[in-house]
């Protein structure tokens, strides 16, 4: 049967009243802020008026992705259906989607078909304007930056070692590089950073409470003075103005699925360029309304499970009990055979044809991530997302090889067809990977020094060789130190379409080295990163932009907003 559309889906819920939604979490009326009837922030008091946290969290990660994705934010609401289905109290807890990736190559990202978050539509389109509001808290900051050095420059600013750009929600490869004060006495060069990459979410994202938002704003590192000294948003000034412009966007979004599922969207950093997970403060009001929380973070287990083992964790203070790693016949396909596929561009249409071989040596891919959870302690239960064109045979060969790796439990996952249906066996899989005993810990020790948690990363999680440092690299390194932030830890950007640093690399390479072309401080967030190989901070379009086929109706309903 062919499957409805996500839009037609979505026009069809039927949706609860935020504040009955909130009322089930136990969450007191005069704690919700109402956006309209079906989207609400809860606030911060919530923390201190909720019983303490009692909620087990359940990390959903992935193999490394085909360019469209695997399905993985499909999942992570679909397991918090079926949780629900068979009597477990859950909620999940996703990122906002950027305004890049939406117009660009991924479309919507609020889930599809019968595991969605609803309303859709306003999801996609700014929510309730937090992306918004972390853009003006930045450009304030870079406005303020360029005006002290128009007027006179008291601080003494090396303006040559000014790191912080401007930065927008939207994939524009033209601003990558570019000028400002053109014609002025001030002029420079400069850059744009897409919005959701910008050091105010990865902050918004880490933060626990007001004081802990305000302190970290201020640390803020925009360059350095002519003697050497870094220079703060504090120094400026513009802490407390930025701190202002993003009070309201610090407050969790309420809303529900389309099983009426409690979901928290809030905040939105990017898996390959920032960290790459939701707020701690949406986690830490859900661990108080729930059983279980499923939270989903970006990309494959080399990034955005990483990163929320070494980087969220320690922020918050809790520990996962399992991961759901989601796999892919199509994935297992690309990364064992000889097919190219390529960013904007459909997938090849082999992979929707039986290959049992290319499958079987893809899987060496599945077993990298799989080893990777288990490495942080925790059991890893793979859900294999079925595809319409997947055979029987496809499934049980990925299925032999993540029970060979060492996966907890293994089955299908059918959400976005049936909804928390198709979730129920996977849901009962991970509520008894929940109940074993566990070990959780971080893959490296983040008071050893900066260039020795690089290269664990690049070892102990990608299969790497090694780490070469280019000069530059090696000079942001010492200066770091100098500065007394070696003991932050690491937020590795790269490529995710693969376990290293090249995309080309398929499967599960090993014996290569790892290029760090500069490392960036982030000490505000409260982590340095390395950037490795050819990435970008400011993301491009493709030559046929999700945009092109999108449009209103007679009635202002959105077409073509999901593939």
């Amino acid at each position: 049967m062919a499957l409805e559309t996500d839009v037609r889906i979505a026009r069809q819920a039927k949706m609860r009243p935020i504040l009955d939604v909130a009322r089930d979490l136990g969450i007191p009326a005069d704690l919700v802020e109402l956006h309209g009837p079906y989207k609400a922030k809860i606030r911060l008091e919530a923390l201190q008026a909720l019983p303490p946290p009692r909620a087990k969290v359940v990390v959903v990660t992935a193999m490394t992705p085909t360019p469209l994705g695997e399905g993985k934010t499909v999942n992570t609401i679909g397991l918090a259906l079926g949780l629900n289905r068979i009597g477990k109290h859950a909620a999940c807890t996703l990122r906002q989607p950027s305004l890049g990736p939406f117009f660009g190559v991924k479309g919507g990202a609020a889930g599809g078909g019968r595991s969605q978050v609803l309303p859709m539509d306003e999801i996609n389109l700014r929510l309730t304007g937090d992306i918004d509001a972390v853009a003006a808290a930045h450009n304030l900051l870079a406005a303020v930056l360029d005006n002290h050095l128009h007027h006179g420059n008291r601080l003494g600013l090396d303006a040559d070692s000014i790191t912080w750009p401007r930065c927008v929600d939207m994939n524009d490869r033209a601003l990558r590089s570019v000028r400002v004060a053109v014609g002025e006495k001030t002029e420079r060069a400069t850059r744009f950073d897409i919005a959701v990459a910008s050091e105010v979410m990865a902050i918004l994202a880490l933060a626990t409470s007001y004081p802990d938002l305000r302190a970290r704003l201020g640390r803020i590192i925009v360059g350095r003075t002519k003697d050497g000294r870094p220079l703060t948003a504090e120094d400026l000034r513009t802490a407390g103005a930025m701190a202002v412009l993003v009070r309201d966007a610090f407050k969790p979004n309420l809303l529900q699925t389309i099983e009426q599922t409690p979901a928290f969207i809030h905040t939105g950093p990017f898996g390959n360029i920032a960290h790459g997970n939701s707020s701690v403060v949406a986690d830490l009001i859900a661990a108080r309304c729930t059983d279980y929380i499923v939270t989903e973070s970006g990309f494959g287990a080399d990034l955005g499970f990483e990163k929320f083992v070494d980087i969220k964790c320690r922020a918050s203070g809790m520990a996962p009990s399992a991961a759901m790693v989601v796999a892919t016949v199509r994935a297992c396909k690309l990364h064992g055979g000889d097919l190219v596929a390529k960013p904007g561009k459909p997938l090849p249409k082999e992979l929707r044809q039986e290959d049992v071989e290319a499958v079987e040596r893809g899987t060496c891919n599945l077993a990298r991530m799989i080893g990777i959870v288990r490495r942080a302690g925790i059991p890893a239960v793979v859900a294999i997302n079925r595809f319409p064109d997947d055979t029987d045979r496809e499934i049980e060969a990925v299925r032999k090889a993540a029970r060979g790796a060492g996966a907890e439990g293994v089955e299908l996952i059918e959400a976005y067809a049936k909804g928390g249906a198709g979730a129920e066996e996977i849901a009962r899989a991970v509520v008894r990977a929940c109940e074993r005993p566990s070990a959780f810990r971080p893959f490296y020790d983040v008071t050893r020094p900066i260039r020795e948690k690089i290269e664990t990363i690049a070892r102990d999680v990608y299969g790497a060789a090694g780490v070469d440092c280019s000069p530059r690299a090696a000079e942001e390194i010492d200066r770091y130190t100098g500065w007394g932030l070696g003991g932050l830890p690491v937020c590795m950007a790269k490529t995710p379409l693969s376990l290293s640093h090249d995309p080309k690399l398929r499967g599960a390479p090993s014996g290569f080295r790892v290029p760090i072309q500069e490392v960036r401080a982030s000490a505000g967030a409260g982590f340095l990163y390395p950037l490795l190989g050819d990435i970008m901070t400011m993301p491009g379009l493709p030559s046929a932009p999700s945009a092109e086929g999108m449009d209103i109706d007679e009635n202002g309903n959105l077409i073509g907003v999901s593939r």
